[in-house]
Formats: C-alpha cells, sequence, structure tokens
C-alpha cells in the first residue's frame, strides 16, 4: 500500500481552475436528494472503487455522463472522502482540489488547522499515538490490582 502524498503548489493550482471542481462549487447541496438522481445508482459500486492497479477509467467516464456530478464531487470534498471516484475525479485528483476547496472557505476546513495546504492532510491515515510510560506512570490495567 502506498502512501498519499501531499499535493504540489503547481497541483493545487491546476484545480483551482479544473471545471469539474468549478463546477462542484456552483451546484454545491446542503442535502443529500441528489443521491438518487446518480447514473451510478444502476452499477455495481466495485466499478467507483477498482484496486490501485487497475485503472478507474470506466467509473471516471460513467460520472462524466451524470446529471449530479458537481453535486457529488462537492459533498466528497465536503467530507475528505478519499476513496473511490466521486464526480468524475479520482482520489489523488481529488487530493488537490480538496487543499483549493478549503482555502477558498467552500468547505469546513479542519478545526485548529491554520494552514490550508494540510487540507490534504485528511486523506492521510490516521495512526493513533502511544504514550510513553514511565516507570513514575503505572500501568492502567494493573492499576489498584493486589500484588
Amino acid at each position: 500500500m502506498t502512501r498519499a502524498r501531499m499535493p504540489r503548489p503547481h497541483e493545487v493550482a491546476a484545480a483551482k481552475r479544473d471545471p469539474r471542481l468549478l463546477r462542484a462549487v456552483k451546484e454545491q447541496q446542503g442535502d443529500g436528494a441528489w443521491r438518487i438522481r446518480g447514473a451510478c445508482q444502476a452499477v455495481d459500486p466495485e466499478t467507483f472503487f477498482p484496486a490501485p492497479t487497475e485503472p478507474a477509467d470506466a467509473a471516471v467516464a460513467l460520472c462524466r455522463t451524470c446529471d449530479v456530478q458537481g453535486a457529488c464531487l462537492a459533498w466528497a470534498l465536503d467530507v475528505g472522502d478519499c476513496h473511490g471516484v466521486w464526480g468524475a475525479t479520482t482520489p489523488r485528483e481529488r487530493r488537490a482540489m480538496l487543499v483549493a476547496w478549503r482555502s477558498e472557505g467552500q468547505g469546513p476546513g479542519v478545526p485548529g488547522q491554520s494552514d490550508p495546504r494540510l487540507g490534504a492532510m485528511a486523506c492521510l491515515p490516521i495512526l493513533p499515538l502511544q504514550r510513553a510510560r514511565t516507570r513514575e506512570q503505572p500501568d492502567p490495567v494493573g492499576a489498584g490490582a493486589p500484588q
């Protein structure tokens, strides 16, 4: 499994001019009513979640014919969905769009985040941090147990 990388500045600049992102800004909806009108309703969902080694061309081509493409992409950017094809975009394309989306104030952003370039980190896996125990800190499992 490969790790997602941060989009480069030229990728973010290109994303800001991408017609799919501009359409998403125009067609952004607060409700999920667009879902029932999607062209994807009659297609196997696995089509939109290809393996990393498989091309996503079939899903992208189907999305380009859909009437709710903009609303779909806006939803994926709002929630930070980084898997599969949404609004005729691949996860890699959406990472750059996500930075542009959040820097323009379209999406909610990540709380406490001052640098809009970090918005794409929502797509990166979050690993749990383990707190290192020292001798002074008792084991919480064994705390209070008879010795």
